[in-house]
């Protein structure tokens, strides 16, 4: 059986809050997170939520420094759920599509993929240009799910927090880990349905 184990990562891109959130989500759910965080990581962190490495300490069973390859996430036979990374960054999703692994961030992940196992990217970035899609197709081909975090607006979020708690939450249905956050789409009452169809 697979340890209720997850690797969370988080790179550079702005949208430092989802993977605070992640490692916030998937603990409350009783998963053991291992958390590697990008140099570049620590400065949007601290720009946006005003975040240093003490405070990310706290948040994951084990953290790992990003410059650590040989941490027990860099070997296959460290069994895991797989790795979320969020936000994604371009930078680190080319260096995953490339298959190079010249930080523990993309080893990492690399040894998910190549173990066969989940590997789900919300990548940070708009508008997008050709080598940008093309490098999500190629990750897509070799077995990542490319999950932008795009808001929920059926769901009625109030608040930053709420829309942030919602694309985490999916991201971790992909996981199979139910965290309870999640204002299920039930469809529209037959009435409504009936009504707004008519007009």
């Amino acid at each position: 059986m697979t340890p209720r184990r997850l690797i969370v990562g988080i790179s550079g891109a702005s949208g430092a809050a989802y993977g605070v959130a992640a490692l916030e989500m998937a603990r409350s759910a009783g998963i053991e997170t291992h958390l590697v965080v990008s140099r570049s990581a620590m400065l949007t962190l601290h720009q946006e939520l005003g975040l240093h490495k003490a405070d990310l300490e706290g948040r994951a069973d084990v953290f790992h420094p990003v410059s650590d390859v040989g941490a027990t996430i860099a070997s296959g036979s460290f069994r895991t759920m797989g790795m979320l990374i969020a936000p994604c960054s371009v930078r680190t999703m080319s260096e995953i599509a490339t298959g190079v692994t010249s930080t523990l961030m993309s080893r990492a992940a690399d040894v998910v993929l190549k173990e066969r196992r989940r590997l789900v990217l919300m990548v940070r970035e708009t508008p997008l240009h050709l080598g940008h899609l093309e490098t999500m197709v190629r990750l897509t081909q070799i077995g990542a799910i490319i999950m932008p975090p795009v808001p929920a607006f059926y769901a009625r979020p109030t608040s930053i927090g709420e829309v942030v708690s919602h694309s985490v939450a999916r991201a971790l249905d992909l996981f199979d880990i139910d965290t309870g956050a999640i204002k299920r789409w039930g469809g529209l009452k037959a009435g409504i349905r009936d009504t707004l169809l008519s007009e």
